[in-house]
This record gives C-alpha cells, sequence and structure tokens, in this order.
C-alpha cells in the first residue's frame, strides 16, 4: 500500500486566531497517525512564481487515511477555527511505494 499526503499552503491572515487551528489540527494529526513531514520552515523559490509563506505536509499510512482525516469530525472542528484566519489551498496526493 502507497503512502498518503496531505500538502498545503497556508497564507495566515489572522496569527492570534490561527493558534486555535494549530492546537485542534495538531490533535486530529496526532489521533490520525500522520507524520508531519514540513510544518512552516523556511521555504526559496527555485523554479516558476510560486513563493508561498507557509507550507505543511503530513504523510499518512495510505491515501485513504489521509481523506479520513481530513473528512473528520476532529479536523471539522480544526477547519472551523480556522475560518477567517487563513487562506488554505490543500491537496491529498497518493505516495509512491
Amino acid at each position: 500500500m502507497n503512502p498518503g499526503y496531505v500538502i498545503a499552503y497556508i497564507e495566515v491572515t489572522n496569527p492570534a486566531q490561527y493558534e486555535e487551528y494549530k492546537k485542534l489540527s495538531s490533535a486530529a494529526i496526532e489521533q490520525y497517525g500522520a507524520q508531519v513531514c514540513v510544518r512552516g520552515g523556511q521555504t526559496e523559490p527555485l523554479e516558476g512564481d510560486w513563493n508561498p509563506t507557509r507550507v505543511v505536509v503530513l504523510k499518512f499510512a495510505s491515501f485513504e487515511q489521509a481523506k479520513t482525516f481530513y473528512h473528520s469530525p476532529e479536523y471539522g472542528r480544526a477547519r472551523a477555527a480556522r475560518a477567517g484566519a487563513a487562506v488554505m489551498n490543500m491537496i491529498a496526493v497518493e505516495g509512491a511505494a
């Protein structure tokens, strides 16, 4: 079974409110067994015009598990807390074996 990844590019617009999202999403990440590969940190554009300010990469046991995490009630509470605090672009992607 191939791993699944959740990749997110986030532009935080309300840092104080975003802190609540971080707490709730971290608990959901742990509950659904994700490995945090990237969370914030320095970025440097190498090609193209993409210049993200915050990137998160989560690794799950499978693509299905990544989708289960996203649609879970626990992560739903985190998404609700994030409303108005950030602009989120997120995908689930199947990894290589």
